[in-house]
């Protein structure tokens, strides 16, 4: 069986056994460094740096509705949940990918996606329901690194304000077509990571060094609305892994991917953790009405710095994007298959061909620019089925025949009792997600994100901006 799934992968390994043949010149060694990634640590930084990202800036607000300890604790279970629902779904994909390929079906110059495996192994009805959930997350996804690209850059330059700055970051997220897959992010995703863990430090230390404003209060949780809006808003955290095919698909042997998340989501945790504890620690119930960290820290170099590194994580500006990429290329190759041109080779081709997705981000970004809440309202109507629910049943009815299991590539873990302990914790996760991530969670998140809309307004120019 083992030489099976290992042969299953020949085309992967053979593009990469080709591309080392022909890196005698300077150039194609240089892009072989730079661009052509699928090894065990490139599928590594990509699922980290994508994962946090934008979201560091908001945990502090989340711990100032949640309370420190409830928010220490969700981050735990729901890094724990996250990591375990990525492992079902790089299950389903080794799975779907064996029986296609034993079927001699070829996928070269095809990306296998998360709605492709739900067809391929359920039927046109799954398949229907985790596209659209899947590509409606990814849009509201790339939406919120919209948002917060004008966030950030604000409180550096706030001669323009938050909505002339989401135009001017629209246009240059355009340059997210010109990466054909996550084969070609493996410096972008160094680069992105190593940027979000300076600024998380620089969160930190800034934070300690500042010490707690006068008459600092901690009030949280007051509300049951506020409560699960922070709640949610860490479930969006880790729920990155809803371009996990796509990752395990630009890796030479995506049989390796099984631990890959789990080993992403502890180094985010040390990040995390102590960033949005100690900001929160510092300034306490002042984080309520200011969603984006950054705002309550002093000007300096050093924060400069760390809005300067998130936008060209988020945004890559110099000329391609990280994280925007992250969530956009999925959906760039859902539209290439719509239209036909998926299969082609023609890079400009395709560049093209993707340029209409950008501009429905652009215009939500506008009308929406809710940052913090709008996580959280994502986090609770989109993220808990697409990278939850949905994987989990989806799990659960691939396997649901005795044979189904007798023949499974990915047996049952035997530390968690098998296939019973299995569906266990996937029953457990359905209803969890279901009662608190997307009823209360989606409840709360609605009523904050309403109250936004009536405090503010759609279409507002700057979002929580202070009055000069």
């Amino acid at each position: 069986m083992v030489a099976v799934v290992a042969g299953s992968y020949v085309e992967m390994e053979g593009e990469e056994g080709a591309s080392g043949r022909k890196s005698a010149s300077l150039k194609t060694s240089l892009s072989k460094i730079l661009w052509h990634g699928g090894s065990v640590y490139d599928a590594w930084f990509s699922c980290a740096s994508n994962q946090v990202a934008q979201v560091l800036l908001t945990l502090p607000y989340s711990f100032s509705q949640l309370g420190l300890a409830s928010g220490i604790v969700l981050q735990l279970f729901y890094a724990l949940m996250g990591s375990w629902t990525a492992y079902l779904i790089s299950a389903l994909y080794v799975e779907y990918r064996t029986r296609k390929e034993r079927e001699k079906v070829d996928f070269k110059n095809h990306v296998i996606q998360w709605f492709e495996v739900l067809d391929g192994l359920l039927g046109k009805h799954w398949r229907n329901v985790g596209l659209f959930f899947n590509c409606t997350f990814l849009l509201f996804g790339s939406v919120i690194q919209l948002i917060a690209c004008a966030s950030n850059i604000y409180y550096i330059n706030d001669n323009l304000d938050k909505r002339t700055w989401t135009y001017i970051f629209g246009a240059c997220c355009a340059t997210t077509v010109l990466i054909p897959s996550f084969h070609n992010y493996r410096i972008w995703s160094f680069l992105g990571l190593t940027m979000t863990t300076y600024t998380a430090w620089y969160l930190t230390i800034a934070s300690l060094i500042h010490g707690q404003v006068e008459g600092v209060k901690h009030s949280g949780p007051t509300k049951a609305v506020l409560y699960f809006t922070g709640a949610t808003n860490i479930l969006y955290t880790f729920g990155g892994h809803a371009v996990t095919v796509e990752i395990m698909h630009a890796m030479w042997k995506p049989q390796k991917f099984k631990l890959i998340y789990l080993l992403a989501t502890v180094y985010v945790l040390t990040i995390t953790l102590p960033s949005a504890s100690a900001v929160y620690w510092a300034f306490g119930d002042m984080l309520l009405n200011r969603s984006n960290a950054l705002a309550l820290l002093p000007r300096t170099g050093f924060r400069d710095a760390a809005v300067i590194l998130m936008l060209i994580h988020q945004a890559r500006t110099f000329p391609l994007f990280i994280t925007f990429g992250f969530a956009c290329t999925p959906l760039y190759m859902v539209w290439e298959k719509f239209i036909g041109v998926h299969g082609t080779k023609s890079l400009f081709k395709r560049a093209l061909a993707r340029l209409p997705v950008v501009i429905p981000i652009w215009f939500l970004a506008i009308i929406f620019p809710f940052f913090g809440p709008i996580n959280s309202t994502v986090g609770s109507l989109l993220v808990s089925f697409t990278v939850y629910i949905i994987p989990a049943l989806a799990h659960m009815a691939t396997f649901a025949t005795a044979s189904a299991r007798e023949n499974a590539l990915e047996r049952a873990p035997k530390f968690i009792g098998g296939w019973t302990g299995l569906y266990s914790i996937n029953v457990f996760i359905v209803m969890w997600v279901l009662i608190i991530g997307f009823g209360l969670g989606g409840w709360a998140s609605m009523v904050n994100f309403v109250h936004q809309i009536h405090t503010f307004g759609l279409f507002t120019k700057c979002y929580q901006c202070p009055k000069h």
